[in-house]
C-alpha cells in the first residue's frame, strides 16, 4: 500500500499539477508550434521531469519528510514559467484568449524560483526546521513572494514583453520592489545560515547529508565560470549560462535525493575536494589565459592566432603542477583524512628506504592519520585465502572493508569507519607496502618453517640413531658376539676331540644367517630394499596386499635416488593413513612425471578432515618432501575424502 502520510500526498499532488501543465504548455504550442517554443517548453518539461520524479522517490520511501513535495515544486517552476511565457507570446498575438488577471499575474512568477529552493534548505535533510521561530518566517516568505508578485501586477510599466508599454515603474511599485526584494534575498541569505549553523552542530550522517546539498550548491558558481569562459573563448556567454543553470536545476534534486536516501552512495568529502580544485583550476587558467591574451592582444593585435596559441600552450604548462598544488591545498582544508593518509605514506615509504621505518608499521600510522583506532590492515599470503595481520596472527572477519589489489590479485584488505570510497583509495595506494609486508610475512613463516623442520628432522635423525644403536646391539651384535665366541671354542677344541665341531660350525652358520637378517631389517628401515628394482615395482609389492588402485606414469631413465625413496614413504604413509584413519571404500595412487617434477598423489574417498599439525604423521611427510626441495598438498574437507599430493622436483 502506499504511504498515507500528508507529505507523500502534497508530493502527488504537485506531480499532477505538474503534468496538467506540462498538458497546457503543449497545447499552448499547437498555436506557436517554432522551434524556440518547442525547445524551450520541451526543455523546462525534462528538466522538471526529473526533478518531479526524484521528489515522488523521496516522498515514496521518506513520506514523512516534506523534501519529496518541495522536489516535486521545483520541478513545476520551470515547465509553469515555460507555459506562461508561451502563453503570454500566444496571447498577445491573439490566438488565444488574453485574460488580463492572468497576464498580470504571469509578470512576477519569476520570485517562485527562489521559495522551493529556501524551503528545501530550511527543511533538509531530516524534514524539520532548524527552530521553530521559523515557522512565522516561512508565512513571512510566502507573504514577501505574493506581495511582489502582487506589486508587478498592478504596474503595468513593469510587464515583461511582449506586453510592456513604456510607461516607468511608478513610484509604489519602486517603494515597494525597493523593500520587498532586499527581503527576499535576506531570506535566502538568513536559510544559507541557518544551515551552516545546522551543520555545525550536526553529527557524521547529518553533515554528510549537508555536504551533499552543498556541492550541488556549488554549480551556481560554476555557472559564473562557464559565463567567464564563454565570454573569453566565444564571446558570447548567453549559451553557457543556459547550461550553468539547466546542470544546477539537475544537479540541486540529485544532491537532495542522494543526502536523504544514499548519503552514503560515495565519500562526499572527495567529490567536494574535486569539484572545488577543479573549479579552482578552471579558474586560475582562465585567468591565466585572459591575462595572456590581452597582453597578447596589445602586442600583437586583438586577432592575433599566435598570441591565442601562446596563451594555450601556458595553460597546458601549467595544468598539472597547478592541479596537483591545488588538489594538496583543497585537501588540507576539505578533506584532511585523504591527505593525511596520503602524506603518512609518503613518510612511511621514505622511512622504509631510509631505514628508519618498517613497512609492518602500516596499520599504526594510518589509524594515527585517519584518527581511527579500529582501523585493519589483513594480508593475504601468497597461496593462501585467509588474512592474517602484520604479525602472522589470523585476522577475524571484518565489514566495510575494500580490498587491496595488485596486478588483478587481492592481497589485502584496508577496513575502518571512513568511507568506501576513502578506503579503496588508500587501498589503492598502500598496495606495494602491503606487498612488501606480505612477502616479509611468507619469508619469516618460511624460515619459521625451516627451523621447525630441521629441528624435527635433527630429533627424528637422533632417535632413529638411537634405534639403529639399540637394534644392532640388541641384536646383530650379540649374535655377532656369540658367533665369535663359538668359533673361538670350536678353534680351542678342533684336535682333542672333546667338542663337537661340527655342532658349533652349524650353530655358527645358524647365528650368522640370523644376524644378517637382522641387520637386512635394519636397512630396510633406512631405505626399502624393493626400489632396488625401481620405484613402480616397489609401489606395486607395497599396494599388493591393499585394495588401492595403481596407476604409475613413467618415463624411461633414472631418477635421483633420494627422490624415488622419498616418493615411495610418502605413498607408504599416505596408504598407510587412507587404511587406518580414513574409513575409505577406494584408494587410488598415481604416480607421473612433467615439467621437470615427480608428482605423487594418493586418493581416498573416506571421511577426511586430515590435517598437518603436531602429532600427525603429515608432518613428517612435509620435512621429508621439503629435505629434497619439494612441497606437500594436502586437501581434505569433512566427508569429501582426502588428496595427499607431494611435488618433488627431479630435473637433471
Amino acid at each position: 500500500m502506499p504511504p498515507s502520510r500528508p507529505a507523500y500526498r502534497s508530493a502527488v499532488a504537485i506531480a499532477t499539477l505538474y503534468a496538467a501543465v506540462v498538458a497546457v504548455g503543449i497545447w499552448l504550442l499547437t498555436y506557436a508550434p517554432t522551434a524556440d517554443a518547442i525547445g524551450y517548453v520541451g526543455g523546462a518539461a525534462a528538466i522538471g521531469a526529473v526533478s518531479t520524479f526524484l521528489g515522488l522517490l523521496v516522498a515514496r520511501l521518506r513520506p514523512a519528510n516534506p523534501v519529496g513535495a518541495l522536489l516535486c515544486w521545483i520541478g513545476l517552476t520551470p515547465i509553469a514559467v515555460a507555459a506562461g511565457d508561451t502563453y503570454l507570446s500566444v496571447s498577445a498575438a491573439g490566438r488565444v484568449a488574453e485574460w488580463s488577471w492572468l497576464v498580470a499575474a504571469l509578470q512576477g512568477d519569476w520570485v517562485w524560483w527562489y521559495v522551493p529552493v529556501v524551503l528545501l534548505v530550511l527543511f533538509l535533510p531530516d524534514g524539520r526546521l532548524p527552530s521553530r521561530r521559523w515557522r512565522w518566517g516561512i508565512a513571512a516568505l510566502l507573504a514577501d513572494a505574493l506581495a511582489i508578485q502582487l506589486v508587478i501586477a498592478l504596474d503595468p510599466g513593469s510587464y515583461r514583453p511582449p506586453y510592456e508599454n513604456g510607461q516607468p515603474m511608478s513610484t509604489v511599485a519602486v517603494a515597494g520592489a525597493a523593500v520587498l526584494l532586499p527581503t527576499l534575498l535576506g531570506f535566502l541569505v538568513a536559510a544559507a545560515v541557518s544551515m551552516v549553523l545546522r551543520y555545525r552542530r550536526a553529527d557524521a550522517v547529518r553533515r554528510a547529508q549537508l555536504k551533499w546539498f552543498a556541492l550541488a550548491g556549488g554549480f551556481l558558481p560554476a555557472t559564473l565560470l562557464l559565463c567567464w569562459t564563454g565570454y573569453a573563448v566565444l564571446g558570447r556567454p548567453d549559451e553557457f549560462v543556459l547550461v550553468g543553470l539547466a546542470a544546477t536545476y539537475l544537479a540541486v534534486p540529485a544532491a537532495t535525493t542522494i543526502a536523504v536516501l544514499r548519503h552514503d552512495l560515495y565519500d562526499v568529502d572527495k567529490a567536494i575536494s574535486a569539484a572545488v580544485t577543479y573549479g579552482l583550476l578552471t579558474a586560475a587558467l582562465l585567468a591565466i589565459f585572459s591575462a595572456v591574451s590581452f597582453a597578447g592582444g596589445l602586442i600583437l593585435g586583438r586577432t592575433s592566432a599566435v598570441a591565442a596559441a601562446g596563451a594555450t600552450a601556458l595553460c597546458a604548462v601549467a595544468l598539472s603542477p597547478l592541479r596537483a598544488g591545488l588538489q594538496r591545498q583543497v585537501d588540507r582544508r576539505l578533506y584532511p583524512l585523504r591527505r593525511a593518509a596520503l602524506a603518512a605514506l609518503d613518510n612511511l615509504r621514505q622511512g622504509t628506504n631510509a631505514g628508519t621505518a618498517r613497512p609492518e608499521q602500516l596499520e599504526d600510522v594510518l589509524r594515527v592519520a585517519m584518527r581511527d583506532p579500529s582501523l585493519r590492515v589483513g594480508y593475504v599470503l601468497p597461496g593462501e585465502s585467509e588474512f592474517v595481520d602484520a604479525n602472522g596472527a589470523a585476522m577475524p572477519e571484518v565489514d566495510g572493508h575494500a580490498p587491496i589489489m595488485l596486478g588483478g590479485q587481492r592481497i589485502g584488505l584496508l577496513a575502518g569507519a571512513a568511507s568506501r570510497e576513502l578506503l579503496r583509495e588508500i587501498a589503492a595506494a598502500a598496495a606495494l607496502i602491503v606487498e612488501v609486508v606480505r612477502l616479509r610475512l611468507e619469508l619469516a613463516n618460511a624460515l619459521r618453517a625451516v627451523e621447525s623442520s630441521r629441528a624435527r628432522l635433527l630429533h627424528v635423525g637422533y632417535q632413529e640413531r638411537r634405534r639403529l644403536e639399540r637394534d644392532l646391539h640388541d641384536g646383530a651384535q650379540q649374535r655377532l658376539v656369540a658367533l665369535g665366541m663359538t668359533l673361538r671354542l670350536a678353534q680351542r677344541h678342533l684336535d682333542d676331540g672333546s667338542v663337537e665341531v661340527d655342532g658349533l660350525i652349524d650353530e655358527a652358520v645358524a647365528e650368522l644367517g640370523t644376524a644378517v637378517a637382522e641387520l637386512r631389517q635394519i636397512a630396510h628401515g633406512l631405505r626399502p630394499s624393493s626400489l632396488d628394482d625401481g620405484l613402480g615395482p616397489a609401489l606395486a609389492a607395497l599396494t599388493r596386499s591393499s585394495p588401492v588402485d595403481v596407476r604409475v606414469d613413467l618415463p624411461p631413465g633414472d631418477l635421483p635416488d633420494d627422490v624415488v625413496t622419498t616418493a615411495y614413504y610418502v605413498a607408504s604413509e599416505a596408504i598407510a593413513n587412507a587404511v587406518k584413519h580414513a574409513a575409505a571404500d577406494r584408494i587410488a595412487l598415481s604416480v607421473g612425471q612433467a615439467d621437470g617434477c615427480l608428482r605423487v598423489r594418493v586418493m581416498d574417498d573416506g571421511r577426511g578432515g586430515a590435517r598437518v599439525g603436531p602429532g600427525s604423521g603429515l608432518v613428517g611427510l612435509t620435512d621429508r618432501v621439503a629435505a629434497v626441495g619439494g612441497k606437500l598438498l594436502v586437501d581434505s574437507a569433512l566427508g569429501g575424502g582426502t588428496t595427499v599430493e607431494a611435488v618433488l622436483p627431479c630435473a637433471s
